[in-house]
């Protein structure tokens, strides 16, 4: 099977811990600390390894938290292509309060790069691309990064013969999707900002996906809708895919499981309807580990008979 190619321009070291109560000005006792390599991208391809699959990450590292994810790469096993930065890679923190879990997610801004090393980007991944299965380019653009970026890989999989996977917001995602990918995973409130919907109501929002797969948009567009699971469109059905009901520990990376089990399911010759049971099994098994932890092979494989799929009728 084709390897999948995976794109992170700002990834980040994900520090995990926990404290018993967040309050203003005392200090926070933390328990402990757990450290995961994160980003779009990587976690993509973290996920498509777990199940199974082959994947190369291409990502950016700079200073020495670019070294110390290099080192959490290497304990992962991910084969990997890095571009080295002149700044600092970036860390976000997640904190868990208390028994209830509730999480608070701290995202700290990535280093800003040249023009020169976002062309080395694109270069490394005309290289590794040739030959894939898929290109996925997830995740926030680092500052200094041009808006259309991902268009520019939308264009670089066209030449190669590679499908694109495109989950981003705002206008890189706007810009991706004028220049045509095969899948994207907008949430509903992306979805309204892409369509000018503004309503709330399903079947409005299943028609304003119909209408951007219409276009062009995109070949197939998975939009995410939180604990009612996702809404598949191609050009000839809709599929509503719900997960089962499983007791959440943390929601950090439950997005990139989706993507990385429908991407791997597609890869794997699997029709979307089925590819969409994959990446709701993967993205709710995120939700069963702690915190910046990924969905595991067991829970997903375990959970993929509990999903229910059924066909929108159109209008």
């Amino acid at each position: 099977m084709p390897h999948i190619v995976t794109l992170t321009l700002n990834p980040a070291i994900d520090v995990a811990t926990s404290v018993p109560e967040v309050t203003p000005e005392h200090k926070l006792r933390c328990g402990p600390v757990r450290r995961d390599p994160g980003g779009g991208g990587i976690n993509v391809a973290r996920v498509v390894r777990e199940l199974g699959g082959e994947s190369i990450a291409v990502y950016t590292r700079g200073g020495a938290t670019g070294g110390l994810l290099e080192e959490l790469l290497e304990e992962k096993g991910l084969l990997r292509r890095s571009i080295p930065l002149r700044d600092c890679t970036r860390e976000s923190f997640t904190v868990a309060e208390g028994s209830g879990a509730r999480e608070y997610r701290f995202i700290l801004p990535g280093p800003t790069l040249s023009e020169r090393e976002w062309q080395r980007c694109l270069e490394a991944l005309d290289d590794v691309a040739v030959g894939a299965a898929f290109i996925v380019a997830s995740g926030s653009l680092a500052p200094g990064v041009p808006e259309d970026f991902y268009a520019r890989v939308a264009r670089l999989g066209k030449r190669l013969g590679v499908r694109v996977v495109v989950d981003t917001s705002g206008p890189p995602l706007r810009a991706a999707l004028e220049e045509g990918v095969y899948l994207a995973k907008p949430n509903r409130r992306e979805l309204r900002d892409l369509s000018g919907v503004t309503a709330e109501d399903f079947d409005t929002q299943a028609a304003a996906a119909r209408e951007l797969v219409a276009r062009g948009s995109a070949e197939l567009l998975a939009v995410s809708m939180g604990a009612d699971g996702a809404l598949l469109t191609s050009r000839e059905a809709q599929f509503r895919a719900e997960p089962p009901p499983v007791k959440t520990h943390s929601s950090v990376g439950a997005g990139d499981s989706f993507v990385a089990g429908m991407t791997l399911a597609l890869a794997r010759g699997n029709p979307p309807e089925e590819a969409l049971r994959w990446g709701i099994a993967s993205g709710t098994a995120a939700l069963l580990t702690q915190g910046t932890d990924l969905c595991l092979r067991e829970d997903v494989e375990r959970l993929h008979a509990q999903v229910a799929v059924t066909q929108v009728r159109r209008p």
